[in-house]
């Protein structure tokens, strides 16, 4: 039940996201009186989904056949990995949160404009794969071990999404896709911080990064008379879902704790400061060239 809960939250963030960019797409075809084109839109999709179910076998099968220090080790690089791909998309979306329906627009004009289909196939499938592999890369390790919760919380999530999209599928391209950015930037530096911070915690169990200090602090509760875990420790049912969404450790590492300062300190400082300052100073910029968008 837990590893479900937490499988549906981060399913849920990911397919609704890839939802929001293939809809402003199909919304804009629809505007331009192109809906013959939405074929094109639905194979670059469904290409990414099975490139996603590839990548997804793939991960299992590697991850499934490593056991001791390889595993712990595979876990805390893919996690690293995640929280790499998530920053690169915080940062991307920091920086073009404001022009993004512009942009995705200007690409699929580009498309239609030269007949290309194969471009509408390519920004259909570039969208929904990333956030295809991103949610592998977060579901790879429960999958391995609760594979039936997994699952059903992946569809659940995908159910939920695609009920959210069918109903504001027809205003989607009216929606404030700059503000939902700028909101979601901010969740996913906690999502981000989180698995920054577990990856280290994996490579201190690996023996790959040292620990400095074993647990700089532990506030793990006793465990249960029945010998089970209560809710609010790391192994508890609150404490696994706070785990696998933000990195939860009731008994961190120093070097662990230092990780996960350093991405506030850094990545956190620039895309609640400096971020939005070279947002304003880029749009500053186009204003000064003489060209006016509508």
């Amino acid at each position: 039940m837990k590893k479900m809960i937490a499988s549906f939250v981060i399913t849920f963030r990911e397919a609704l996201e890839a939802a929001l960019i293939i809809g402003i797409l199909a919304a804009y075809l629809k505007k331009v009186d192109r809906s013959d084109l939405n074929k094109y839109l639905y194979i670059g999709t469904g290409t990414a989904l099975l490139a996603s179910l590839i990548v997804a076998v793939l991960f299992t099968t590697i991850y499934g056949g490593l056991e001791g220090r390889a595993a712990k080790i595979f876990e805390g690089l893919a996690t690293l990995s995640a929280a790499a791909v998530l920053t690169y998309m915080i940062f991307w979306m920091t920086k073009h949160s404001q022009e993004l329906k512009g942009e995705l627009y200007e690409k699929m004009d580009t498309a239609i404009s030269k007949g290309e289909v194969y471009g509408i196939v390519t920004v259909a499938f570039l969208s929904v794969f990333r956030e295809g592999v991103e949610t592998v890369l977060f579901l790879g390790a429960t999958a391995i071990s609760s594979p039936g919760d997994t699952l059903l919380g992946a569809l659940l999530g995908i159910g939920v999404v695609l009920a959210i999209t069918y109903f504001m599928f027809e205003g989607i391209y009216l929606l404030d896709i700059k503000k939902f950015f700028k909101y979601t930037s901010i969740v996913l530096l906690v999502f981000a911080a989180g698995l920054t911070a577990y990856g280290v915690h994996e490579l201190n169990e690996a023996a790959l990064i040292p620990s400095v200090v074993e647990h700089v602090w532990d506030i793990n509760p006793p465990l249960n008379p029945d010998g089970s875990y209560p809710a609010l420790h790391e192994k508890g049912s609150i404490g696994l879902i706070l785990k696998s969404l933000v990195g939860y450790n009731g008994n961190p590492s120093l070097t662990e704790v230092l990780a996960y300062l350093g991405y506030w300190l850094t990545v956190g400082y620039y895309v609640l400061s400096g971020g939005q300052r070279s947002a304003k100073a880029d749009a500053g910029k186009k204003g000064s060239s003489g060209v006016v968008k509508y």
